[in-house]
């Protein structure tokens, strides 16, 4: 489901997602195809890690980027569920060929999506 709220993303940010729910900042990126892409693929990889384990591995994952880029920007976009989303958001047709665990494979990928 799809909710629009633009109180509920932080500042910087397009949408968040939040088994089963994908929040987006402004009514018209409902139609906004990678965005929700995007989404989607986060969708997918919470389901995988059973939901709450998602979000445990995501905030120590964002905690390891942070201690190694001294940069929330930087963290984030690296984190490799953000990998996998990022790299592929515009290939919609990506969660049909997707292999489950697929963002393991960002985990181990050595070359920062974005780096200074």
């Amino acid at each position: 489901m799809i909710l629009v709220s633009k109180y509920l993303i932080p500042k910087g940010y397009s949408g968040l997602t939040i088994y089963p729910f994908v929040f987006l900042k402004y009514k018209n990126f409902k139609t906004d195809d990678v965005l929700i892409n995007h989404e989607k693929i986060h969708l997918r990889q919470q389901l995988e890690m059973l939901i709450f384990p998602f979000y445990i591995f995501y905030v120590l994952e964002f905690g390891i980027r942070y201690i190694q880029y001294r940069s929330w920007y930087l963290a984030y976009i690296n984190i490799s569920f953000e990998r996998e989303s990022y790299l592929n958001e515009s290939n919609l047709s990506y969660l049909d060929e997707r292999k489950p665990w697929a963002f393991l494979k960002y985990l181990r990928n050595n070359e920062d999506y974005y780096s200074p």
